[in-house]
């Protein structure tokens, strides 16, 4: 009887190979959760980037749920206030608020939550977010609307007074990018406008001075141009670039010449400088022609000055 007690109390300890393998089943346990909560989130959550081209409509979906309590769609736009448009099914009743009549359901919002954004306009830029309330939970999911100018940029190409193919990309929206065929060391500008749209002009700078044709490129989500030109150096900016050489060495050989006239022609002067009583001061006279100062002894020395 004493012996089976002993038994009981005393426990085969655990092995170090056992609380391991316990020690990865709860490692593995805690991945899969954390993996399952960034799974929901980022079902419940998105953020999406769509583009619309002026004048036509946009269609923005809704994440569609059973069982739906409430729909909002809150709007914050480029231009003006935000606005919301909602929907409470236990009222079966729409609302909005501060919405233009161009932004409305698509369908009824019990079924589909969809919005429609009819003759979409610059005003229309700006991020657009969808909430639903719903049995399962609260589900969320945002757009940033861009609107896109149609038709795309006007494209200009031309040579300027110096002979440099010159390339702009007139009012587009978003800014185009202008790329050149051959190879050049050009930095676009951007000026913006009051509508949105932005101006690109790109002056072309070629490594080399031969004369070749050279091609413009205007990249647009509305589409893409291209435009060829050959521009020759003007003649008369060589010319304007002789002539302001030889004025400038002209100039530095006048300004050498009135140095030097003005070097001989100085007028010399001679100072005689003579103790005071107490010899500790000393005392300057100015003359003409040259320099002469007496020392402490009597000594008279004379200095042209130059």
């Amino acid at each position: 009887m004493g012996s089976s007690q002993q038994a009981g109390w005393c426990k085969k300890p655990t092995s170090p190979t056992n609380a391991r393998v316990t020690l990865k089943v709860v490692r593995k346990t805690m991945y899969t959760i954390v993996l399952l909560t960034i799974t929901v989130v980022t079902g419940a959550t998105g953020n999406n980037r769509v583009s619309a081209t002026v004048g036509n409509s946009s269609v923005l979906a809704c994440p569609p749920k059973s069982n739906i309590t409430m729909i909002t769609w809150k709007i914050s736009p480029r231009v003006g206030g935000p606005c919301t448009l909602g929907y409470r099914a236990d009222q079966n009743k729409t609302d909005r608020t501060n919405c233009s009549d161009s932004m409305n359901w698509k369908f009824r919002p019990d079924r589909n939550p969809t919005l429609e954004i009819q003759q979409v306009g610059i005003a229309h830029e700006g991020n657009y977010t969808c909430e639903v309330v719903a049995t399962e939970g609260n589900f969320h999911k945002t757009y940033h609307l861009t609107v896109l100018v149609a038709p795309p940029p006007r494209l200009t190409l031309y040579c300027d007074d110096h002979g440099n193919p010159v390339c702009e990309a007139a009012a587009g929206k978003p800014a185009a990018q202008i790329s050149w065929v051959l190879e050049s060391n050009s930095t676009p500008k951007e000026e913006g406008h009051d509508n949105g749209t932005v101006t690109v002009l790109s002056k072309f700078t070629a490594y080399s001075t031969n004369v070749t044709n050279t091609t413009c490129i205007a990249s647009h989500p509305a589409g893409n141009q291209s435009k060829s030109i050959a521009c020759r150096p003007s003649k008369n900016s060589g010319f304007i670039l002789h002539v302001s050489a030889i004025l400038c060495f002209l100039s530095i050989i006048t300004f050498m010449a009135v140095i030097y006239y003005f070097k001989l022609h100085r007028k010399e002067m001679d100072v005689v400088v003579f103790p005071s009583t107490n010899r500790a001061e000393w005392k300057c006279r100015i003359i003409q022609k040259f320099m002469t100062y007496k020392d402490v002894n009597g000594m008279i020395t004379q200095i042209y000055v130059l």
